[in-house]
């Protein structure tokens, strides 16, 4: 999960545009939306632009990247990464290497075949500067050469060669190392054979590159996020060794990692239930390369309450599932049911089962390939594929018969987890529908500690859930009533990572938020709601101590788990207020880190004089500093939280709020040079 980009009115020093810098202005309306006649000139032939290369990458980024923000930016990796795996697929490639250079530079080495080096008949140029210079050229339309790919966009290693201020490629292959470089996708230096191959040098391919400042504001690399998505991958393709080195770390066991899967997605879901007490020892694997649709597939079961399941096609995480996944479920309610009323094992449950109720505490990834894959859904990460459907179900179907029958010990313990998820859900229901009653959709009243805005505009309104009644009384009185609303949380709310759902909505504090935000929250991500939604901006604003930190993990552990199409719609945020005040007679500057408090202090002339306030909570502000600071529109910090990794996001709450105490312990201390120590 990502607590990072983008920003709104950042502090001097610290800024982000909210707005792409290649993004076009909007232009004037006039009252129908058109500009006027005499503005808007002749339209003849002479107007129509045609973009050569890859200029049309540059002038719109976006299109071909998905933004050029946090996200475009690690793309790039991922684009070049993709082409290297696809080698690892069609058998040629078992070592990839990825190193971040200090100036924030990248570059990926593998050991595959190598990119072709001769003369392209049709375009007259060596076929590695066709692959890098010209959309949609490469070897994945051969279905000879690579029977599935991975890459989203369909456009590669060509985007990240426009999208960067240079670019190097090296390749080894044909007993000769070959090398050319490019600028802003521009051939500058031309293909040239630089020395022959060492006797034993593998062949592969080397791409070096560095973002181009003018296309991406701050291109600086995040450890973390291409950690995840290395690990993602080595387990995703079982028998690859993936390395990843961040040259900017000092310490050099900090700075690499290597990735190395045999086990495949066995190991990936024991590595992602790793802080959850496994129900029974083992997995249930499916790897069946036979059909026209290969499927692995990997579940187990905890004495946990969520449904954690990861789904990809051709390497890519289709987080909003598809018809693989619908297959997937299909074949597990109607297999485990089958078995269940097979052996007498529903005859004094007294209840009626659900699909939810057979994936409760399951975790599983299934992974496919498919040689054309058809996506859809908004971010275009939903699998459409009709005929995927029915290959997944028909293989997890008998595969999953078969395991019951030779593990019955273990399909009872699944069995009687189903059952008490089934009371648990009618006693959620009953809950739920309790809550829906005393919603303010549902003819009752909102909480009473809301002080709602006059706005009935989901649009334009925001929430802040603030905590405790001091700071929320602040935030009554400075809020701008016409958009903004308040609810004051009194404590800390119930870690809703061991408990179910009906204790979750017998909690009073999540109650309030539920009713506040005008949704209905359930159990399957399918049922979630928010056409009633009432604010499209929630703000989480705590105290910047440990109690705060504590109370905001606490919140986005209730968002991630039960409304988490609420972070990918892009609507939670997290409040900024700053750490100190500095203060000179009249002048004051306030501080959100150290680094910005000593240039303050320099600014008003030096220590001597100078009064510094460490804000250790909301309530020692007063109502006018606090809007200034922290809830004006004009200068005040958000952070969007979004989900960059499901399963990197699903483990760090797992680890943070479950049971297991060995993996939150190891957390801590990888991540406490990180930490912020109150004094």
């Amino acid at each position: 999960m990502s607590e990072n980009a983008p920003y709104e009115n950042l502090p001097a020093g610290d800024e982000t545009p909210t707005t792409p810098p290649n993004a076009l202005p909007t232009p004037d309306a006039g009252g129908d939306g058109a500009a006027p006649l005499a503005a808007r000139g002749d339209y003849g032939a002479s107007n129509i632009q045609v973009l050569e290369g890859l200029e049309a990458v540059r002038k719109r980024p976006a299109m071909y990247i998905g933004d050029v923000g946090v996200r475009g930016l690690h793309h790039l990796v991922y684009e070049v990464v993709d082409n290297s795996i696809d080698e690892a697929l069609a058998g040629y490639c078992d070592t990839i290497s990825v190193t971040i250079h200090e100036d924030n530079s990248i570059t990926v080495s593998d050991d595959g075949r190598g990119i072709p080096v001769e003369m392209h008949a049709g375009e007259g140029k060596p076929a590695v500067e066709v692959v890098m210079t010209v959309l949609h050229a490469g070897g994945k339309f051969d279905k000879d050469t690579y029977k599935v790919s991975g890459g989203l966009h369909g456009v590669g290693v060509s985007c990240v060669n426009a999208l960067s201020g240079r670019l190097e490629v090296t390749v080894r292959r044909d007993g000769g190392v070959f090398e050319m470089a490019f600028e802003r996708g521009h051939t500058v230096d031309p293909l040239q054979r630089v020395r022959d191959m060492e006797p034993g040098e593998e062949t592969g391919t080397t791409v070096h590159f560095k973002p181009d400042t003018t296309i991406f504001f701050d291109p600086v690399y995040r450890f973390d996020t291409l950690a995840g998505r290395m690990r993602e991958l080595a387990y995703l393709n079982k028998g690859v060794t993936i390395t990843l080195q961040d040259l900017r770390e000092e310490d050099e066991e900090l700075g690499q990692e290597v990735y190395h899967s045999e086990g495949g997605l066995e190991e990936f879901v024991a590595y992602l239930d790793e802080t959850r007490e496994p129900l029974f020892d083992g997995a249930v694997t499916l790897d069946d390369e036979s059909g026209d649709v290969p499927v692995e597939l990997a579940l187990r079961y905890n004495t946990g309450y969520q449904e954690n399941v990861l789904s990809f096609v051709n390497n890519i995480n289709t987080h909003e599932g598809g018809t693989h996944v619908s297959g997937f479920r299909r074949a597990l309610t109607r297999v485990l049911k089958g078995y269940a009323e097979k052996n007498d094992l529903l005859k004094k449950a007294k209840v009626t089962l659900s699909g939810d109720d057979f994936r409760e505490g399951m975790t599983a990834v299934l992974s496919v390939k498919v040689q054309e894959p058809q996506f859809e859904g908004q971010t275009k990460t939903k699998l459409g594929n009709s005929d995927v459907q029915g290959a997944v179900e028909s293989l997890v179907a008998q595969k999953l018969g078969e395991w019951l029958e030779d593990h019955p010990r273990e399909a009872k313990t699944i069995v009687q987890k189903v059952i008490l998820s089934a009371q648990a859900r009618t006693a959620a229901r009953r809950a739920r529908e309790l809550v829906q009653r005393k919603s303010a959709f549902g003819g009752g009243g909102l909480p009473g500690k809301l002080a709602d805005c006059a706005s009935k505009d989901a649009t334009e309104s925001e929430l802040y859930l603030v905590e405790g009644d001091s700071a929320g009384g602040s935030a009554k009185q400075a809020r701008d009533r016409h958009f903004q609303a308040i609810l004051p949380l009194r404590g800390k709310i119930l870690n809703v990572e061991k408990a179910r759902l009906d204790k979750i909505l017998d909690n009073e504090e999540i109650k309030n938020m539920v009713t506040a935000l005008g949704v209905q929250i359930a159990a399957g991500a399918d049922e979630f709601s928010d056409e009633r939604l009432r604010y499209h901006k929630i703000v989480l604003m705590t105290d910047a101590d440990v109690d705060g930190a504590h109370i905001r993990t606490l919140l986005l552990t209730f968002i991630y788990r039960y409304l988490r199409p609420l972070l990918e719609a892009g609507y939670i945020y997290i409040a900024l207020p700053p750490l100190y005040r500095a203060k000179k007679g009249s002048k004051e500057i306030y501080c959100w880190n150290d680094q910005q408090l000593q240039e303050a202090i320099s600014e008003l002339g030096g220590p001597k004089g100078v009064g510094v306030q460490r804000y250790k909570g909301l309530g020692e502000m007063n109502p006018e500093q606090l809007w200034s600071t922290t809830m004006d529109p004009d200068t005040r910090m958000l952070q969007i939280v979004t989900v960059e990794d499901a399963a990197a996001a699903d483990k760090t709450f797992s680890t943070l709020m479950g049971d297991a105490v060995e993996p939150r312990r190891k957390f801590i201390e990888r991540n406490a040079k990180y930490a912020t120590i109150d004094t």
